[in-house]
């Protein structure tokens, strides 16, 4: 969560002593939004499996840069590709035990079939199609904790960037589990649930922003891209339809 967070209840809880958040406690997500409304100087925690986890302050190399790359690279296919949608860093209400706030998502729009909702206070609740992380090696909370439960939950794709380890894994749920991805004979790892979603791993992990753009550009241009974006549409009309109908 962020410190933009309302603050939903806060009437309700003048007069009352709750205990300030700290890193190991191990709380419901209820409990946990409540003590964070109640902190509006905490600029971010998280939720995994019960535990709650304080962010410290982010270095730019190891994290913001590699962060950025990743956010420029989902927001260029999320232009061209209507009806999806991308954030970064939004609180994910997942279940009772867990809210993160994951480095980036990829989203089809609810209207487009989605599978996750957007809550009447403003939050995403359920699953996201795709989650990318940026962890600072294969031992972070990411590729733990944090896995599991994007697993659980119906996360259908998963992207850690491990910086120390210079490495990119794409996971994808298959029968209820992550199996990695493949590159192809160039090295470039397609998406099998956002059509054309290419990354040259090599490319991103050098910086080298140009090359990871035009191999993306190259997917985009696909014809599985256009009968996404064309499938999307559809969708998203068909249920325009539905909700226009009188009752």
């Amino acid at each position: 969560m962020t410190s933009s967070l309302p603050q939903t209840g806060a009437s309700q809880l003048k007069g009352l002593a709750l205990p300030p958040l700290e890193n190991g406690d191990r709380l419901t997500r209820p409990e946990f939004e409540r003590r964070y409304h109640a902190m509006p100087e905490l600029r971010k925690a998280e939720l995994i499996e019960g535990v709650v986890y304080m962010a410290s302050p982010l270095r730019f190399r190891p994290h913001a840069e590699p962060h950025g790359r990743l956010i420029t690279w989902l927001g260029v296919y999320q232009a061209a590709t209507p009806d999806v949608q991308m954030g970064i860093e939004p609180t994910v209400r997942l279940d009772i035990d867990n809210e993160p706030q994951p480095d980036g998502v990829l989203l089809i729009s609810p209207a487009s079939g989605g599978q996750a909702t957007l809550s009447d206070d403003g939050y995403l609740e359920g699953a996201t199609e795709l989650v990318a992380e940026v962890a600072a090696s294969s031992a972070a909370i990411d590729l733990g904790d944090k896995k599991r439960a994007y697993r659980r939950s119906g996360v259908q794709e998963y992207i850690v960037w491990q910086v120390f380890d210079q490495k990119i894994d794409w996971f994808q749920l298959q029968d209820g589990d992550y199996v990695s991805l493949l590159p192809d004979e160039q090295g470039v790892l397609h998406s099998q649930v956002f059509p054309g979603l290419w990354l040259n791993v090599a490319a991103m992990l050098q910086g080298d922003m140009r090359s990871v753009l035009a191999v993306l550009q190259t997917g985009i241009e696909t014809a599985e891209h256009q009968a996404f974006v064309k499938h999307l549409e559809e969708l998203r009309d068909k249920t325009m339809r539905v909700s226009d109908r009188p009752e």
